[in-house]
């Protein structure tokens, strides 16, 4: 990438190509640096960072576009530096959502590197600004670069052992203990969770009426309220307990 023309990427907000770098941009490049992997042990040198800037670009998503789609054939991963993204899968007709995520989030990078399709769709539910590497500038670099190789090992290995204890923590519960488990999980700093009950019940592989009745008891017992597209966390105590804490 050249860093002091980062573009805007089509299907975004504008197609005209943005300002010249500043200090925002340098700021971003910084925190790109934060984003792989612990950062209390073996720091990107500004050699590093100099290259790993330079294998893609930044890009801004509309609410309802992607990132990329199920079956393309992955020349790109994305790391999320603001907004959610929610992950589906199509089958037939019927959409299957498969988790959403936010900031520090790495997506499409095992199906970059393996330069396969990538096995679900990811859009933009609120905007969204990523960085998007291109697979043939990277590789190079993690060649010629272990800490940045390291580091975004790190990061995947991390992010796959989120994925793990969370399955691990929603097995062998009741409909109601894994709604609250999830709410607690993914409320943000308002208590609010972005999320249609049926998106919910696909996360968790139940039917729409289990998870309506469990949303209805934790309505009752005062812990959470629901809206359109929304569910809020009113009492976490009380949310905590429903989730068998």
């Amino acid at each position: 990438m050249n860093v002091g023309t980062p573009t805007i990427d089509s299907g975004l907000y504008s197609s005209r190509r943005m300002p010249p770098v500043t200090v925002a941009d340098q700021q971003h490049f910084a925190w790109l640096a934060r984003s792989f992997g612990r950062t209390d042990y073996l720091p990107l040198s500004p050699a590093d960072l100099s290259a790993l800037t330079e294998t893609g670009e930044y890009v801004e998503k509309y609410p309802g576009t992607h990132l990329f789609r199920e079956g393309e054939i992955a020349r790109h991963a994305y790391i999320i530096e603001k907004g959610e993204v929610e992950l589906y899968r199509t089958i037939g007709d019927l959409k299957r959502v498969v988790t959403r995520v936010g900031e520090g989030t790495v997506l499409g990078d095992i199906a970059m590197f393996q330069e396969e399709p990538y096995i679900s769709s990811a859009k933009a539910i609120t905007p969204v600004r990523a960085f998007r590497f291109d697979r043939d500038k990277l590789l190079p670099v993690l060649v010629k670069h272990p800490v940045v190789t390291l580091r975004w090992l790190v990061a995947g290995l991390s992010q796959l052992e989120s994925t793990q204890r969370r399955v691990l923590r929603l097995m062998h519960r009741t409909v109601k203990e894994q709604v609250a488990e999830m709410l607690l999980d993914d409320a943000d700093q308002r208590g609010e969770v972005h999320i249609s009950q049926g998106a919910l019940a696909t996360l968790l592989g139940a039917s729409r009426q289990t998870v309506n009745e469990a949303l209805a008891d934790l309505k009752e017992a005062g812990a959470a309220e629901t809206g359109y597209r929304l569910i809020r966390v009113v009492d976490r105590e009380a949310l905590a307990e429903a989730a068998g804490h």
